[in-house]
């Protein structure tokens, strides 16, 4: 058996079974907020656990580190879809401490790629298409600063309503914690 084979067997048994309709609800989130957070595995349950949401409550958007890089990128335009299309009002960016993005070694990556058999012709195709690798494969020095740059990012974009709260979290990974660092309920009132 695959683990694919395992998902599908499960899978047909959830709806055999209509588990599934402990998790009706629409497409907007109740609670109108975005959730931007790292992809980690740690946080898959706990952090919809630690910040008292159930499926239906909120659009959550998963990247590796929670970092939006790209202002006009596709984790962006999500954001712009919730906002403008799914009702959403708020804005939440959740970093975590141990995060792999922190020590995210850009050369070694890309070791890591060459030895998984992408080829240097690949590589250098890239390169000389204007892509540098060691910028795009980057993490952040220090989680906080990660999650500060991403708010900053999403409070400066040309398409963002105004008066839209953008807050940046940071959760421990083991306990759930959250350490709120950018309050963007303070800093709206501040441009009023």
């Amino acid at each position: 058996m695959t683990q694919i084979s395992d998902i599908l067997n499960f899978n047909k048994n959830f709806v055999e079974k209509k588990e599934y309709e402990a998790y009706l609800t629409s497409r907007f989130p109740d609670k109108k907020m975005i959730i931007i957070t790292c992809m980690d595995t740690r946080l898959v349950e706990l952090l919809p656990k630690a910040m008292n949401f159930k499926n239906g409550d909120v659009k959550i958007i998963k990247n590796a580190g929670a970092i939006i890089s790209q202002p006009f990128g596709s984790v962006m335009r999500s954001v712009m879809v919730a906002l403008y299309e799914l009702d959403a009002d708020e804005v939440v960016v959740v970093g975590h401490y141990e995060c792999g993005m922190a020590s995210l070694n850009a050369d070694k990556m890309i070791n890591s790629i060459k030895e998984r058999g992408v080829s240097d012709e690949v590589l250098s195709t890239l390169e000389n298409s204007g892509i540098k690798l060691t910028k795009w494969l980057r993490g952040f020095d220090n989680v906080e600063e990660g999650v500060i740059q991403t708010v900053e990012l999403i409070k400066r974009h040309p398409l963002l309503p105004p008066n839209i709260p953008v807050h940046g979290m940071i959760i421990d990974p083991a306990t759930g914690a959250l350490e709120l660092v950018s309050d963007g309920y303070v800093e709206n009132k501040a441009t009023l």
